[in-house]
């Protein structure tokens, strides 16, 4: 296989990233959409300050990246624990059952 070298750049603002604690996802045949905001303490309401699209495939490929990521963070740092609370309440994370 023929791979050429990408070079990626970030601009300052960028790199300096967004606190998401929610995330809400849709999708329909042909794209996935992830929509990250953060809930404050106290505040009922979240503005959503990112939203990503994917490809259905970019998506697949995402996950299997971010489950292998998991996975070597889980391999030298511990088990990530799921606090009970959020089991329960889901927040902006469901499994299509």
């Amino acid at each position: 296989m023929n791979e050429k070298n990408l070079n990626v750049k970030i601009d300052k603002e960028v790199a300096e990233g967004e606190y998401a604690n929610l995330v809400l996802t849709v999708h329909s045949p042909s794209e996935f959409i992830f929509d990250f905001a953060r809930i404050l303490p106290g505040i009922t309401e979240a503005n959503i300050h990112t939203r990503i699209i994917m490809t259905p495939a970019h998506t697949k490929m995402f996950f299997k990246s971010l489950k292998d990521s998991i996975e070597k963070y889980e391999s030298s740092f511990g088990e990530i624990k799921i606090d009970d609370d959020l089991k329960q309440k889901n927040i902006g994370f469901s499994k299509d059952n």
